[in-house]
């Protein structure tokens, strides 16, 4: 016996076994997975292994943020993610959460992100016997004829259990009499209505009142009763009953109609006479409050009138039992059903609700990405129920249909650009096929997140920079400055000098930037004799990754400033001094070439541009001497009352703002003419090696400035046809010596030309503020015609 019974055990767990493999194959296989769990079970009891049903890594829930979407059932349940277990957060009422349903069903939405995912879990709630079958009222009062014939049936109060299927009310049961049996009619939906049926007639002088006890029962086990007391009393002779003029009523009212619409009028009839004729209507003894609540019977039209909101979405449909009693002194009663079908209406407008939603997306994101997930829900039917989403702007997402109904997912439609537009507020429209349709809007707004795609952009390109020679080392020169479109650490930009060890970018060891602001300073003093301009590059790079970065040229043109005081090329001693003597015949007459006073200055323009004035001389009337060209001459003829030898002290300076000069000493001698001729041959030769050498120094100083020039045009024409800019700059020396050595540079920079100019400016040029007095602008010839003399 032991082992038949153990094998019996085996078999039924086996069956078990078999029947929960089957359950779980199709919850899988309908992609949703449902669970039962009984009524008022205890918080914290496990409900199922949700991770392991749906083949999720346990170890991967809480990076993922697995959660039950907010909803109104949220809080009955919650998952843990560190086991994947599913449990009951409080206790389920199961007739507070369902009422009178049969299945009742908690739908739940769970959510995982990264990538998003979405899975529909169904919680079955079975119902426990935990409610007794009870009446609304403990004493029903009855009031029959005595002529009433047997077969009467009175149809009395229900009890109500909230339970529901097998542990609702069952059976009712009625204490022993001799007069009336129990009828019990399942009417469905609305359970089982206990109906009292007279046995034979009654006899009001033998037994006026009978008491009977009417038990409903349940079928739990144990089951659960509750009782009422039935008192009948007997009246006298009222023999017929109401009659309904139809055997059935039935009637469609739409939804929202106003209060005090009649549904539809009944009626009935009585074949007495007088008040047993008069017919009374009311409702049945079984209508519900709600039915009550809703609509109205008059009691003397039988009208059913409309005295509340009628709602499709809560009932579709009511069973009203109207009562119709005459007004004998033992009324008669007869019920009759009245069907009422509600007519839907489109009086709900879509529900939008946002299940989940990234705020903010990368703006590299590719087209297709999904940004949230929306439900739209309309609580009517049919055509009224039918919801179309879309948006009311254009914009770069669009809403793809889910395959669950009413599930959207908003996805991205194009590529993004956060530099264009980093912010875009999305309504999106909810409309249903209803006649008039209704809609529903909700906003959302979608941040696009910053990625390192755009490099740095210098505000110029080339730079072009002036900067005057003799700088002080260390101190900042002009600064360099850039931007980036990007955001946060993406636009933060740092700078540097490019240095590739080349000849051609050899100075920029000789200058520092600072790698934040772009400030440039100069590690060393420039001399414009010796440098006239130089070029350079700048790196801006950002600090994204990886990071982005650009370069831009910057041309730098040294300034001359009047650092160098004028030398004396001739009158030049045998010792290097200053000094010559010069003969001149007594007999020259005036206007006669005595010498000429020859002077050089290694600056430019004004800084560079000589003057010669006579500081001292023995006799202003004798001598005169030219301011530009040094040339000294006679003014008049000699006399015999000159002297034969005369000082003069020539003082030669230039035009800088800080004037420079030099002096030279002249000592002339008039001689007679015989010697001055003798002598003269002498001096001449001497003079012309003299001469000889001055012009050979001459020749190899231009030849050298004229050298460094030609290449720095050649440079610059080269960096120039390199670049689709603007920017051109021509260097042209004009070598016009009359016995003063300056320099004269030109130069183009856009749409206007510029000349370092010496001892004479053409007539319309202009000095440009800043440089020292020694830049002119000159007319471009293109427009208007000039000459630079």
């Amino acid at each position: 016996m032991e082992r038949k019974g153990r094998g019996a055990w085996r078999e039924r767990w086996r069956w078990i076994a078999s029947m929960v493999a089957l359950i779980l194959f199709w919850s899988r296989a309908s992609a949703q997975i449902r669970y039962s769990i009984t009524e008022e079970v205890k918080e914290g009891t496990v409900v199922g292994n949700i991770a392991k049903d749906l083949g999720l890594d346990k170890s991967t829930l809480k990076e993922r943020g697995y959660r039950i979407v907010v909803g109104s059932t949220e809080s009955f349940f919650q998952v843990n993610q560190n086991d994947g277990m599913l449990y009951v957060n409080r206790k389920i009422d199961r007739e507070e959460v369902c009422e009178r349903s049969r299945v009742c069903l908690i739908n739940l939405k769970t959510v995982l992100e990264n990538p998003l995912e979405i899975h529909y879990v169904a919680v079955e709630v079975l119902d426990v016997n935990d409610h007794s079958p009870r009446f609304s009222e403990n004493e029903s009062r009855l009031e029959i004829s005595e002529s009433a014939l047997p077969g009467l049936r009175i149809q009395l109060q229900a009890a109500n259990d909230p339970d529901v299927g097998q542990f609702s009310v069952q059976e009712y049961k009625l204490s022993h009499n001799d007069h009336f049996r129990l009828e019990v009619k399942d009417r469905g939906k609305d359970g089982k209505i206990p109906i009292l049926s007279l046995l034979k007639p009654l006899d009001r002088e033998t037994q006026k009142t009978h008491r009977l006890l009417l038990t409903a029962i349940d079928g739990g086990k144990p089951g659960r009763s509750g009782t009422a007391e039935i008192i009948a009393d007997v009246l006298d002779v009222n023999d017929n009953m109401p009659v309904f003029t139809k055997d059935t009523y039935s009637v469609r009212l739409d939804e929202n109609s106003p209060i005090g619409t009649t549904v539809i009028q009944v009626n009935a009839t009585d074949l007495d006479e007088g008040s047993n004729g008069e017919i009374v209507y009311s409702f049945g003894n079984n209508v519900n409050s709600r039915i009550r609540q809703l609509f109205r019977v008059d009691p003397n039209t039988g009208e059913i009138i409309v005295q509340d909101l009628i709602d499709f979405e809560v009932e579709e449909s009511y069973e009203i039992d109207i009562q119709a009693s005459d007004k004998g002194p033992a009324p008669f009663k007869t019920d009759k059903c009245v069907f009422v079908n509600i007519v839907d209406l489109n009086d709900n407008a879509p529900e939008i609700e946002v299940t989940s939603f990234s705020r903010a997306i990368p703006e590299d994101s590719r087209p297709g990405t999904t940004v949230a997930l929306i439900s739209v829900n309309d609580k009517d039917s049919g055509l009224n129920g039918k919801v179309i989403c879309s948006f009311n702007e254009d914009v770069p997402f669009t809403l793809s249909p889910s395959t669950q109904d009413n599930m959207y997912s908003l996805v991205t439609k194009i590529p993004l650009d956060r530099e264009k537009q980093s912010v875009y507020d999305v309504t999106i429209v909810a409309k249903d096929a209803g006649v008039p349709s209704l809609s529903s809007e909700k906003a959302i707004s979608i941040v696009l997140s910053d990625v390192n795609d755009n490099s740095p952009e210098f505000s110029l390109s080339p730079y072009t920079f002036y900067v005057t020679e003799n700088n002080s080392p260390g101190a900042s020169l002009f600064s360099v400055r850039a931007y980036d479109r990007d955001e946060g650490d993406n636009s933060c930009i740092s700078y540097h000098i490019l240095r590739d060890g080349s000849e051609d970018n050899k100075l920029s060891f000789s200058l520092n930037i600072n790698p934040e602001n772009g400030d440039i300073l100069a590690l060393k003093s420039f001399d414009f004799e010796s440098l006239k301009t130089f070029q350079f590059q700048v790196v801006a790079s950002d600090s994204g990754t990886p990071s982005l970065s650009s370069n831009v040229t910057v041309n730098v043109f040294i300034l001359d400033q009047n650092d160098n005081a004028p030398v004396i090329l001739y009158p030049v001693s045998a010792n290097g001094s200053a000094e010559g003597v010069e003969e001149i015949p007594r007999n020259v007459n005036a206007g006669h070439l005595v010498t000429k006073v020859r002077a050089y200055d290694a600056d430019i323009g004004y800084n560079g541009w000589l003057l010669f004035s006579l500081q001292e001389v023995t006799d202003h009337s004798l001598f005169a001497l030219d301011r530009y060209t040094g040339q000294i001459r006679t003014l008049r003829s000699f006399t015999e009352t000159d002297e034969a030898e005369h000082k003069l002290v020539i003082l030669v300076k230039d035009n800088g703002n800080v004037s420079l000069s030099a002096t030279a000493t002249v000592i002339v001698k008039a001689v007679e003419p015989k010697e001055a001729f003798a002598a003269s041959d002498v001096k001449s030769a001497a003079q012309d090696d003299e001469e000889n050498n001055v012009t050979l120094y001459l020749i190899i100083t231009l030849g050298s400035v004229s050298a460094l020039f030609l290449i720095s045009i050649i440079v610059l024409i080269v960096m120039q046809c390199s670049k689709p800019t603007d920017y051109s700059s021509k260097y042209l020396q004009d070598a016009n010596y009359d016995g003063t050595l300056c320099h004269s540079i030109q130069y183009r920079s856009g749409d206007r030309r510029y000349m370092l100019v010496g001892p004479r400016m053409s007539i319309g040029s202009t000095i440009v503020p800043g440089s020292n007095g020694n830049t002119l602008v000159i007319p471009d010839r293109r427009r208007a015609s000039g000459e630079i003399k």
